[in-house]
């Protein structure tokens, strides 16, 4: 049996290259239109969100690290340009996965204990790198605006003071933001 005819067994094979930051030449290129795929990544996000839960007990970071604004006016939402919504995607992700790294080297040079911690963190970069590629597929990047389109909005953030909330947005932004839009994407068929 050829690769096409086990698209199944693709679909595994690419979620296991892709939390290893490897390119996956013979994944689909709508992968990220499977919604499995988001499914898991919004599973770790969940885990992650959950290990973390006891915001006022839980590991603080020793400087606020600014995250997006995962709030979704959905009337707007929908009036947007399925480009608009990319590009915000976009910043979103990647300000987060700044946040991430951010978070992960403040760890690195705290005394908390970080086992689990440290694993949902990395777990979490992987995820992120993963997703990133997938939206390339996809056509999200923020510099695939046209040169002659309005400047896109500045990105709303916030700002978080331990992992508990830095996992909580992460978790918020896959379920939120990024779902809406590559089921819009997906939809429409837009690359």
């Amino acid at each position: 049996m050829g690769v096409p005819e086990r698209p199944t067994l693709l679909l595994l094979l690419s979620l296991l290259l892709l939390p290893l930051g490897l390119p996956v030449l013979c994944a689909p290129p709508r992968l990220i239109c499977d919604s499995r795929v988001l499914e898991r990544y919004i599973l770790e996000a969940r885990e992650a969100e959950n290990v973390t839960m006891g915001c006022a007990e839980g590991p603080r970071l020793s400087e606020n690290i600014t995250v997006p604004d995962t709030k979704v006016n959905f009337n707007a939402w929908k009036r947007m340009e399925v480009q608009e919504q990319a590009v915000e995607v976009w910043q979103g992700l990647s300000l987060l996965s700044e946040a991430i790294l951010r978070g992960q080297a403040l760890l690195a040079n705290s005394s908390q204990p970080s086992g689990m911690l440290q694993l949902h963190i990395d777990k979490a970069i992987s995820g992120l790198r993963s997703l990133t590629s997938l939206l390339r597929v996809l056509g999200a990047q923020e510099s695939l605006s046209p040169p002659d389109a309005t400047p896109p909005a500045p990105l709303r953030t916030l700002m978080v003071e331990n992992f508990c909330k830095l996992f909580r947005v992460y978790s918020n932004f896959l379920r939120g933001k990024l779902k809406l839009y590559t089921g819009e994407a997906c939809r429409r068929g837009d690359r």
